[in-house]
């Protein structure tokens, strides 16, 4: 039994999203985690991700274990006991991990898609994605749920926290270019370090929270209405704003500006920020170009993706 998830990236949207302003994300398939369910020989659930060098039986791995902890809420939908299948999971990925990627929601969508099959149990895409939610709140505190969201039902997403999640439909296709500083992207930090700022000055922060909001509205507007051009001063814009709620860094400026110096129509960050990627709206001619560009700039790593 195999089953995947895509990536994903935040296109705007991030921080204030924790504030109950509209994020946008969509994801990424030129990315994604693998999950192949066995029968074995061996008892018990034994569990194989190279990635992150596990190799462990279900039972030698703490509760709040990420991908343990998943395999048993799926189990307890079975009433099994964790040792009565004899299984075995492979687990692979081309997502960088702690990159803003969503490798772990990925990881997490795959698993359950997974399992679910493997055991007949027909879960609905939105009971998969409160399962991924419940996973994430372990390991990320208070996500927004853009992540599990998005890689759930694999399409853009605009989302308002405590909101019904909202897909829609891209208009007219567009090119992103995603760059990888190689940094990672320590989330819990700097959204800890927002709220500290707002907390201290409120109303203007929260005057940066609704540009924010704003420019993810226009957005959308723009991807539905088939206008993905006027995106890239939106992108520019973000980051600037971003860039107040010191969240950037100088790998990711510099990112920025060599992507926008190679000819992108716009470029920020994308996620949490102070590591991980940024993003570059590109004319799909001039998308190896800058790709290239950012490589030169310090980018470990560039992947170029079409959202349609």
């Amino acid at each position: 039994m195999k089953s995947s998830a895509p990536g994903k990236i935040i296109l705007f949207g991030e921080h204030a999203v924790v504030y109950n302003r509209p994020a946008l994300a969509v994801p990424v398939n030129q990315v994604q985690v693998d999950v192949e369910i066995l029968d074995s020989d061996s008892a018990g659930i034994w569990i194989h991700a190279p990635i992150i060098d596990l190799h462990a039986e279900l039972n030698s791995l703490q509760s709040d274990h990420a991908i343990g902890s998943v395999i048993l809420k799926v189990l307890s939908l079975l009433d099994e006991s964790p040792s009565s299948p004899n299984i075995q999971i492979n687990i692979s990925s081309t997502i960088p991990v702690a990159s803003g990627l969503g490798s772990g929601a990925a990881v997490s969508v795959a698993l359950i898609c997974a399992l679910s099959s493997f055991f007949s149990l027909s879960l609905t895409d939105n009971q998969i994605n409160e399962m991924v939610f419940e996973s994430e709140k372990l390991h990320h505190g208070t996500p927004s749920g853009i992540d599990n969201t998005v890689i759930t039902f694999n399409k853009p997403v605009y989302f308002i926290k405590g909101q019904p999640i909202e897909t829609f439909t891209v208009g007219k296709p567009f090119t992103i270019v995603i760059a990888d500083t190689g940094i990672p992207a320590p989330t819990k930090e700097s959204v800890g370090d927002v709220r500290k700022l707002w907390e201290k000055d409120k109303n203007k922060y929260e005057s940066i929270f609704d540009e924010i909001g704003q420019i993810s509205l226009i957005a959308r507007r723009s991807i539905e209405s088939g206008q993905p051009e006027m995106l890239g001063d939106l992108m520019d814009h973000n980051h600037s704003l971003l860039q107040q709620l010191t969240v950037s860094s100088p790998e990711l400026d510099k990112l920025v500006l060599s992507a926008r110096d190679a000819g992108a129509l716009g470029a920020k960050l994308s996620g949490g920020g102070r590591g991980g990627n940024m993003i570059a709206l590109v004319n799909q001619a001039e998308a190896n170009q800058v790709a290239e560009s950012l490589i030169k700039a310090g980018a470990k790593n560039t992947i170029i993706t079409e959202i349609k």
